[in-house]
């Protein structure tokens, strides 16, 4: 690679071996925070067991979790980058390194709801710091392949869990969630810490040269308060509400489902349970979701991506309701189910950024992204549902309508909305 040498503040080039190697160490980062949302289900009923609370009291940590982890993003985007490119980033993901450790320690010594909760407020500010932090670094480092790339870093989010599956139910079993708790948050929570030390955001001048992104871009930048002043930005959040929320249901109630369906404990594959090969299907599905639907959304298009993504999300919502009584139809259907749901984390992001441009992504994805905290409350719900229907098939109907609902909203609303926003732009 050559340096640009026009002006006397002009940086070298980014070599691509700068920008993978920054990439691969935000996706590491984020498969170390993945159990803080993924893990989660397998902690519910062993805390249930152990306290006596309720299924929707110990769920409403969960809430204020993704809470937490969406709704301070924009700040901490916003101090990452009024702190430059240097020291913004690198701080930010320590700051949460050692968030989401204290987080699941609190946890472990948890003998009142309220330090239930008390852990989950901790943790999610530490898991957003970490997330918002590392999406944002992907939008910038590769606005070649934005779709890709921040599907690749949401992927270490959605499929790093599957990594942890095994050995966390293990603890659990031998040693209690207490001490789950507390090895794997102190571990994760170190590491992260360890690696936010190597990161950085571009230099300025540093992506010239870059090769031209096959899907139309913004040519400016806009403000925080300009893109909160637009209709696009809240016909995404409205749309990002929607599919997050029907996806949060199943992550947050994958467990009790398979209970339900007593289908959790059916051995299936070495040894493994129905529910420990659903959860290591559902990870791997959710994590592949994010770089494969982002790197079509480079070639064919956000909207035409998300139509297809989220259509196939709504028949699978229908599938595991109908046919997931029988152990191999709960894996296949859910795992589709975290197959067309997860890619809501690089579809979201990149199209906000190829909308509103990059000067001001951290903080403008950030605010979208605080969508995922307004659906975490609707996830209750389905507790709600399934106790006054006596099933979870009124669940299952009601998150496939949301599903369709959005790819309608893509396809005639969305698409020619952006377009016309783009060709003002």
């Amino acid at each position: 690679m050559t340096t640009v040498s026009t002006t006397a503040d002009a940086r070298a080039v980014a070599t691509d071996s700068t920008r993978w190697t920054q990439l691969i160490v935000c996706i590491i980062c984020m498969v170390l925070i993945a159990n803080l949302q993924y893990g989660w289900t397998l902690f519910v009923n062993p805390i249930n067991k152990a306290h006596g609370w309720s299924l929707a009291s110990i769920q409403f940590a969960f809430s204020i979790f993704i809470a937490l982890e969406t709704w301070l993003t924009p700040i901490e985007g916003w101090i990452v980058d009024s702190l430059g490119a240097r020291r913004g980033p690198k701080l930010m993901i320590a700051f949460g390194g050692i968030m989401v450790g204290l987080g699941w320690i609190i946890n472990s010594y948890a003998q009142s709801l309220g330090m239930l909760y008390l852990g989950a407020v901790v943790g999610g500010t530490g898991g957003g710091a970490v997330y918002a932090t590392c999406v944002g670094q992907a939008v910038k480092w590769f606005p070649d392949r934005r779709g890709l790339a921040v599907g690749l870093t949401a992927a270490g989010y959605g499929a790093g869990a599957a990594l942890s599956v095994i050995p966390i139910r293990a603890v659990i079993g031998s040693a209690g969630y207490e001490a789950a708790f507390f090895w794997f948050g102190l571990i994760q929570g170190g590491i992260v810490f360890i690696l936010a030390w190597l990161v950085r955001a571009p230099d300025p001048g540093e992506m010239a040269g870059v090769a031209a992104p096959k899907v139309v871009q913004s040519s400016r930048s806009y403000s925080p308060l300009e893109a909160l002043s637009t209709p696009v930005f809240w016909l995404l959040y409205i749309m990002f509400v929607m599919v997050s929320a029907s996806g949060l249901m199943a992550t947050a109630q994958i467990a009790p489902i398979a209970k339900d369906f007593n289908v959790g404990n059916v051995v299936l594959l070495f040894g493994a349970s129905t529910l420990s090969l659903a959860l290591i299907v559902d990870n791997v599905c959710n994590g592949g979701a994010r770089p494969l639907f982002g790197w079509i959304s480079d070639h064919i298009g956000r909207e035409f991506t998300m139509a297809l993504a989220f259509g196939l999300g709504g028949i699978a919502y229908w599938l595991l309701g109908s046919l997931g009584h029988a152990p191999w139809g709960f894996v296949i259907f859910a795992g589709l189910i975290f197959l067309t749901w997860g890619e809501i984390f690089s579809l979201f992001p990149s199209t906000c950024t190829d909308t509103f441009g990059t000067k001001f992504a951290t903080v403008n994805l950030s605010l979208l992204y605080t969508a995922k905290g307004a659906s975490a409350f609707l996830v209750p719900l389905a507790n709600v549902i399934k106790s006054n229907t006596g099933s979870w098939h009124m669940v299952f109907v009601a998150t496939a309508i949301m599903n369709f609902v959005v790819v309608a909203l893509a396809l005639f609303v969305l698409k020619p909305l952006r377009s016309r926003f783009l060709a003002r732009g």
